[in-house]
């Protein structure tokens, strides 16, 4: 009863704020909720206290006890959703499949899949010496294990 209610509360905001999503939502045995949000343009702290709001103001403490914690996903924390692969065209991703690792930068986000490119540098096919080559890979969503954006300074 709780849950369905506070669930309904996060979907009304979420519906509210179309440029929210969810990334992760729990309620453990202690009623203690945590809300991991992101967006398609950054999560600030003011799109936070929105979400915190939007559940906090309209549940009673009296018929429940209750802790809310509400956070965006974090500049470390792996991608799970397309919309965040879609937020972060441009930028370089390090990105792990069951048979490999590849770093690169990310080109494109459809609804089924994901394109990287970056430079090697290979032996030339003729002579001493090597050559940079382009390379890429258009990999699916199910394949991917974990992606992270690699934050350069």
């Amino acid at each position: 009863m709780f849950k369905n209610k506070v669930t309904e509360l996060l979907d009304t905001a979420l519906i509210e704020r179309s440029d929210l999503f969810l990334i992760d939502f729990t309620i453990n045995s202690e009623n203690h909720i945590k809300v991991i949000i992101d967006g398609d343009n950054g999560v600030l702290v003011e799109d936070c206290m929105f979400i915190s709001r939007a559940i906090e103001h309209n549940l009673d403490r009296e018929e429940e006890d209750f802790s809310l914690e509400v956070m965006s996903a974090g500049a470390a924390s792996p991608l799970t959703h397309q919309r965040q692969y879609l937020k972060n065209i441009e930028r370089t991703l390090k990105v792990k499949t069951a048979s490999e690792e590849i770093e690169g930068k990310l080109t494109e986000a459809t609804n089924d899949t994901i394109k990287l490119e970056w430079k090697v540098r290979e032996p030339k096919p003729i002579g001493k010496g090597k050559v940079t080559v382009k390379k890429e890979a258009n990999i699916p969503y199910e394949n991917i294990v974990e992606a992270k954006v690699m934050i350069k300074f």
